[in-house]
């Protein structure tokens, strides 16, 4: 069996457990790498596009020697008034394929609407809303939003299934 190798395109440990869970059910040899990689974007994404647009520069800008690189994504949208939380993730492989996909999307409270809106990024908010540290480490946002029945992990696991299965789709 061929061995792939692969980049996750962060080093944030919810980012990497959601691509190695993924990873370690696949009939597949791979070798997994975390990479710092930039999203060439704000901080805080402000849209979908803006978010998607995070993914996949992540993806390529991991992409170096790699089969393929995985990059994934945070941000809000506003739709009818109401800011929601939004992810993305894209699947850039070596020989130029470029995959997208997106994942859970719910309405933030409108005290966490606020004050992203005053420019604060989502995850110290969420820590102050919380009264806990390092949320988009572990359980994220959609963790506190969901009173645990989602975490970060499984909901960017979700996105990971859907770029690997339309890799492989498109690999066959």
């Amino acid at each position: 069996m061929k061995k792939i190798r692969a980049a996750i395109a962060s080093k944030n440990p919810a980012k990497i457990n959601a691509v190695s869970s993924v990873i370690a059910n696949l009939e597949l040899s791979v070798d997994l790498s975390a990479i710092d990689a930039e999203s060439d974007v704000s901080a805080q994404p402000f849209s979908q596009q803006e978010t998607r647009q995070g993914a996949v520069n992540r993806a390529t800008n991991a992409l170096g020697d790699y089969d393929f690189a995985i990059g994934l994504e945070g941000g809000v949208y506003e739709m009818e008034g109401v800011l929601y939380l939004c992810n993305w993730g894209a699947l850039s492989a070596k020989d130029g394929r470029l995959f997208t996909a997106a994942g859970a999307q719910i309405p933030l409270p409108e005290e966490i609407a606020a004050k992203l809106h005053t420019g604060i990024e989502l995850g110290p908010v969420m820590d102050d809303y919380a009264n806990e540290s390092g949320i988009r480490q572990h359980k994220g946002a959609i963790g506190i939003l969901t009173g645990g029945f989602v975490n970060r992990g499984e909901m960017f696991s979700h996105v990971v299934k859907l770029l690997i299965g339309q890799y492989q789709r498109d690999s066959d």
